[in-house]
């Protein structure tokens, strides 16, 4: 096989998403959805190693802060099964991680599956293996009935939302992520790139309102052609945590994909985040597989 590595356009969507499906297919990352993130996105450097027309890996950097002091860098590489070793991860690796010292990285961040061979892969790379992270799968047929909300508390779907409160909720989650895998970037980019999504369907996500001001929030993509769902972020902002309030409002949004005729959910976790994971159980997930965090400094 003969590759190049290039930067990706708007035209490897469709790629993209093959890579996407083959290497990790519990995702929702549709060709629609991919090109918007290459259209719109300043966030990141995008890399594809391409066999003639054929997209065979890829691999991003997302951009930190301008100004951030020593930032840690989150990097992604993914190659498809049936196109590793024959040198595509290597040399996109090779060229992610340059990408991202010379963006000013201080560290770097990946996830990497749960298996031998890719932990190995980082290892040999000077990463160090972190946290164990959890995919979990339910089927939607048998999700238990949403939980009321608390007297006083109202549940809605996005759309009744501002978009605005639903950002302030989400940049107070991801500040307390110990995986260090959510970002929330600043309100007009976060409306461009995240509110905007094609995959984002406010329709099937939720929240719980005190008054406009969201307490805990379920942000919720959708592949209908596979009728599969993935909860991109749940979350309760600290100060309302410990009153059920994920339980709530993440059932809410697993109904409203059952009675919207989605077959599966998906979802994915720390797996030190206890609360967050027996919530899932009591919704039926079940771990479907697993991936770990990797670091490097620089």
């Amino acid at each position: 096989m003969v590759f190049e590595i290039r930067t990706a356009g708007p035209e490897d969507a469709v790629g993209i998403a093959r890579v996407w499906a083959a290497a990790m297919p519990q995702l929702v990352k549709t060709a629609r959805g991919i090109e918007a993130e290459l259209r719109n996105s300043t966030r990141r450097i995008v890399l594809v190693a391409v066999d003639g027309s054929d997209v065979v890996g890829f691999g991003n950097v997302f951009l930190p802060d301008p100004g951030a002091e020593a930032p840690r860098v989150r990097i992604s590489v993914q190659v498809p099964p049936e196109f590793r070793h024959r040198g595509i991860g290597s040399r996109l690796a090779e060229a992610i991680c340059a990408e991202a010292e010379q963006a000013g990285a201080a560290g770097l961040l990946v996830v990497v599956e749960d298996s031998d061979e890719a932990k190995e892969f980082a290892i040999r790379r000077g990463f160090t293996i972190g946290r164990r992270m959890s995919h979990s799968r339910a089927d939607l047929s048998a999700v238990p009935e949403p939980v009321p909300a608390p007297d006083g508390l109202r549940v809605t779907d996005l759309e009744q939302v501002e978009p605005e409160q639903l950002w302030r909720a989400v940049v107070a989650v991801a500040e307390g992520d110990p995986s260090g895998l959510s970002f929330a970037p600043p309100y007009d980019e976060w409306l461009a790139t995240d509110w905007g999504h094609p995959d984002l369907r406010r329709d099937l996500s939720a929240a719980v309102l005190d008054g406009d001001t969201v307490l805990s929030f379920v942000i919720t993509t959708a592949d209908p052609e596979r009728r599969v769902i993935w909860s991109n972020l749940t979350g309760t902002i600290p100060a309302q945590r410990g009153r059920g309030l994920a339980k709530v409002v993440k059932s809410a949004a697993l109904a409203r994909a059952r009675d919207a005729g989605f077959a599966q959910a998906y979802t994915g976790n720390d797996a030190g985040n206890a609360p967050m994971l027996a919530v899932n159980t009591w919704l039926g997930y079940t771990v479907s597989s697993a991936a770990w965090t990797a670091e490097k400094a620089l």
